[in-house]
């Protein structure tokens, strides 16, 4: 589950009748786009002048209209037309459409399992070898990227059946830089260096961390996201993927260890802002509000980059506020592991425009373009990160071409009833009193009533 808050200009403008996006930039007029890649491009699929496909997403408002900005160059130089359709409803729309045969022609889907279950039924098309052993060879942590786009086919078969494009970054730790230097606090560059400042911080008579769970109906997920960064930091990447598939059980010691070091944090009231009832009772849009108080009222606060939405008004990202990649152990034996999210785009007909617009895909143009504008990172290793309009964002691309493994949010691989469900309300019970163990064995028995 999770939210992703963007806030973008209207930055193009659309064609009469063909919503077709005019060139936000001049092609060659901007030294830090790849200009040479769309030649390439356009050279190499000279024959789909006059063709037109249908993409179909979830991207509404600002975000269709940065993506149509990108879809713009793709028609520039092929001729073809690419047609982008949002919904809101676009989970059940593609579903839908799917069964009735008339899906689109491309998908934009922002879930790795819905991706499975559409690949499971026959309605995406392979992407080829070719294109996993791009991702492998070009993005950052490649091997994870490609598996995530990877799902058994009809026939039980597995592929490549979705391209991952625009990424979301999750393992990040905010804070306010003033009062770090005021305290003569330092970043820290391991984990074991964190928990070290959170004692350090508590040493010093004040709060280390503001963390606040509700969210409505969904109370419970912020801590679920802790978990997921913790079990990469305390277990394998293969131990991750074996939780998110139950293939190891919740209820697993590695699981509950990861579980109790969340509790470390959580559950020490020296540790929490407001002590460790307020975890539970405060809501994650005005948990980091601690950290603007005078005096602070807390130094750190993990969350997703999407957590500047709700800064204080005119709060500056890199001056008033910063943030710093949540470190990995000491040892290195886990590597840079990256908690995050992303976009896949999966074909779903024979027309050769729509598997020739993910050859674009792979083009540094087609990241560089969004990254010129706002809000996009990509793990794609070529391309230029001066195209990034806004340093802070530039810093999470280099977090995440930085990373040596990337896993994507665990509880939205997981069935609804345990990611979304059992798991978000384990958490508020374990914050609540009860132990790792009982959370987890009552989460794995809603997972043994799915089977």
């Amino acid at each position: 589950m999770k939210k992703t808050f963007y806030t973008t200009a209207a930055i193009i403008a659309l064609g009469a009748g063909m919503a077709q996006a005019q060139l936000v930039i001049e092609p060659g007029s901007d030294d830090r786009i790849n200009w040479a890649s769309l030649e390439e491009f356009k050279a190499a699929h000279p024959d789909l002048e006059g063709q037109s496909f249908n993409i179909l997403g979830p991207w509404l408002g600002g975000d269709q209209e940065l993506f149509q900005s990108v879809i713009a160059y793709f028609n520039e130089a092929t001729g073809a037309q690419a047609n982008y359709s949002g919904s809101n409803s676009f989970e059940q729309q593609i579903v839908i459409d799917s069964e009735a045969g008339s899906p689109p022609d491309v998908a934009v889907l922002p879930q790795p399992g819905l991706a499975a279950d559409l690949a499971a039924k026959g309605f995406l098309k392979p992407l080829g070898q070719e294109t996993s052993d791009w991702l492998v060879e070009n993005y950052a942590a490649g091997a994870d990227w490609a598996a995530l786009g990877t799902y058994a086919g009809p026939d039980g078969a597995e592929a490549l059946y979705a391209f991952p494009y625009k990424a979301d970054v999750k393992s990040l730790v905010w804070y306010v830089p003033e009062n770090f230097e005021d305290a003569g606090y330092e970043i820290p560059e391991t984990y074991e260096d964190l928990k070290a400042l959170t004692e350090q911080i508590a040493a010093d008579g004040e709060t280390p961390w503001c963390i606040g769970l509700v969210s409505g109906g969904a109370t419970g997920w912020p801590a679920t996201d802790w978990v997921e960064d913790l079990m990469l930091r305390t277990a394998t990447p293969e131990d991750y993927d074996a939780w998110t598939t139950n293939e190891i059980p919740f209820n697993d010691p590695k699981v509950v260890a990861a579980i109790d070091e969340f509790g470390w944090f959580a559950k020490n009231p020296d540790f929490v802002a407001g002590g460790v009832g307020s975890v539970s009772a405060t809501d994650f849009r005005e948990s980091p509000a601690g950290l603007f108080a005078s005096p602070p009222a807390c130094y750190l606060h993990r969350q997703a980059s999407f957590i500047t939405t709700f800064f204080p008004e005119g709060t500056v990202v890199g001056e008033d506020a910063d943030f710093f990649y949540m470190p990995a152990p000491a040892s290195g034996e886990l590597g840079q592991p990256i908690l995050g999210g992303g976009t896949l785009f999966s074909v779903l007909t024979d027309n050769p425009a729509a598997m020739a617009f993910v050859e674009f895909l792979k083009t540094p143009l087609a990241h560089e373009i969004w990254m010129s504008q706002q809000g996009f990172v990509t793990p794609h290793k070529g391309v230029n990160p001066e195209a990034y309009s806004d340093p802070t964002v530039r810093r999470m691309g280099e977090i995440l071409t930085d990373a040596t493994v990337f896993r994507f949010d665990g509880s939205d691989l997981m069935p609804g009833a345990v990611g979304a469900g059992a798991f978000w309300t384990g958490m508020i019970d374990f914050v609540g009193g009860a132990s790792a163990q009982d959370v987890a064995d009552r989460i794995q028995a809603t997972w043994d009533s799915l089977n």
